[in-house]
């Protein structure tokens, strides 16, 4: 019998990355769970409209459930949701994307011990390896958008760009990790081998966000795939 997970997903392509990572081991991702605070009313990784989440949703035929919260109560709100997936989904695990922050993974496996749940990391591995894993994801066959970038790090003129050969060599030339694991830039995933459907992003707008500079899309659809 297959294992049957709920995966973290913000839409980005470390999670995408995992659910290809999970379904190539023969698991079951039953569902994609994605936090939204409430004082945002947008995802809490990369601040995407909810829409766009539900989107690739429809276009991987997975179901996406949102976990309303707040700061204050996020991890109680997060382990409380889980608990109801679990019956609802006849759950055996959680998973996550994340790549070498212990931090992260600690709070995560705190969470799935707490929901009475395997936690899942399908992607961790050491620091050095962030370039491997960004060469692996742009040969992967998946299409992702660089949505959001810290402006610390990275200026506007990287809102837009495709996860591609050049990006891969010009953010090598940067000194942040490779795969924006400490939140440099994120992206938005709208095909691949896994989606159904295609997303279609059109007209495109930068907003400014705090510290970040976002990339938001006016109109967006789902696109039949040629077979």
């Amino acid at each position: 019998m297959k294992k049957r997970v709920a995966l973290s997903w913000s839409g980005g392509k470390d999670g995408c990355l995992a659910l290809d990572v999970l379904t190539k081991q023969g698991v079951d991702v039953v569902c994609l769970v994605t936090t939204i605070p409430s004082e945002l009313g947008r995802t809490f990784g990369h601040g995407e409209k909810t829409e766009m989440v539900k989107m690739q949703g429809e276009a991987l035929g997975i179901p996406v459930e949102l976990i309303s919260c707040t700061f204050k109560d996020y991890t109680e709100s997060f382990m409380n949701a889980l608990k109801i997936y679990k019956e609802k989904y006849l759950l055996d695990g959680v998973a996550f994307g994340d790549l070498y922050l212990e931090g992260h993974r600690e709070w995560g496996e705190k969470l799935a011990v707490d929901a009475d749940l395997e936690a899942i990391y399908p992607l961790w591995t050491k620091k050095e390896n962030s370039f491997s894993a960004l060469e692996t994801f742009i040969g992967s066959g998946y299409k992702a958008t660089v949505i959001r970038v810290r402006e610390d790090v990275l200026d506007e003129t990287w809102l837009g760009r495709q996860l591609d050969s050049t990006f891969l060599q010009d953010v090598k030339e940067k000194d942040i990790c490779p795969m924006g694991e400490s939140g440099e830039y994120h992206t938005f995933v709208y095909d691949g081998p896994l989606f159904k459907q295609k997303i279609l992003l059109q007209q495109p707008e930068i907003i400014e966000l705090e510290t970040t500079k976002k990339l938001e899309f006016k109109q967006s659809q789902l696109i039949v795939k040629d077979v």
